[in-house]
């Protein structure tokens, strides 16, 4: 079974590919692809494979985009963290998704369903127009604020206020201009797709607003290193696969 990937987080990737040979030992991974732009340009340029596994957000844009580029009739199973509304768009689509964190069983459990829906698979091409607009509706409406928590109080804080989000200790916490430090009920995958284009995910770690970006230096391995206009102990690093990605999101904001 010849399967492509599209994620833009390498180790995501790399854990993805594994999974997926673990799940089943006859799966050859044939390209993983990192962007809109990569995956366009490589799926004009060579046959379509028997199966897609496709991250939603990618770093220029949302992945939907390649399928209404060029269109095909493969299946697509997109690994998402996104909420309910999100996933009974895909319902209403017939679009399969896997959600993150996957593990080997519903990896497993999603190829063991292709395998037994694969020859009814219509011929026709998938249309994804819909559900494109839907996502791109649901990415512009903007949220003021998020909840956040500090001891026994629910506190609104203002996403204009937020500088910085990050897991430390496996909890999710977001850094505001003003000092504070607040723990969310939110994973970093689920803020990511509630704030605006205005944050980056820098890496598994970090998520930034372009207001906390003061400077960026070339770090080593042709890493990017973020320095902020906040007081922050970790360093904050942008590999060199998203490095030209958040160049262009910190030149365009």
């Amino acid at each position: 079974m010849r399967i492509v990937i599209i994620e833009d987080e390498p180790l995501t990737a790399e854990d993805l590919a594994e999974t997926l040979q673990q799940a089943d030992a006859g799966v050859e991974i044939e390209a993983i692809l990192s962007s809109v732009k990569n995956a366009i340009s490589y799926f004009q340029k060579h046959d379509f494979p028997d199966l897609i596994f496709s991250d939603i957000q990618l770093g220029d844009g949302l992945s939907f985009e390649v399928f209404k580029a060029v269109p095909t009739s493969t299946p697509v199973v997109f690994c998402t963290a996104y909420d309910v509304y999100a996933l009974e768009a895909f319902k209403a689509n017939g679009i399969d998704y896997v959600l993150k964190p996957f593990t080997v069983t519903s990896i497993s459990n999603t190829l063991q369903k292709y395998k037994k829906l694969r020859d009814s698979f219509s011929q026709t091409n998938t249309s994804f127009k819909n559900i494109l607009d839907l996502f791109e509706n649901k990415l512009t409406q903007k949220r003021s604020s998020i909840l956040v928590y500090q001891r026994d109080k629910i506190i609104p804080l203002a996403v204009s206020d937020i500088a910085l989000a990050s897991i430390e200790n496996q909890l999710t916490r977001v850094h505001s201009f003003g000092g504070g430090s607040y723990v969310v009920n939110h994973t970093l995958d689920e803020l990511e797709n509630i704030l605006s284009a205005g944050f980056f995910r820098a890496n598994r770690q970090h998520l930034i607003s372009h207001k906390a970006v003061k400077e960026v230096s070339q770090y080593f391995g042709r890493k990017l290193h973020i320095a902020l206009t906040i007081p922050f102990p970790d360093e904050v690093l942008v590999s060199k696969v998203k490095s030209p990605l958040f160049l262009e999101w910190l030149a365009s904001h």
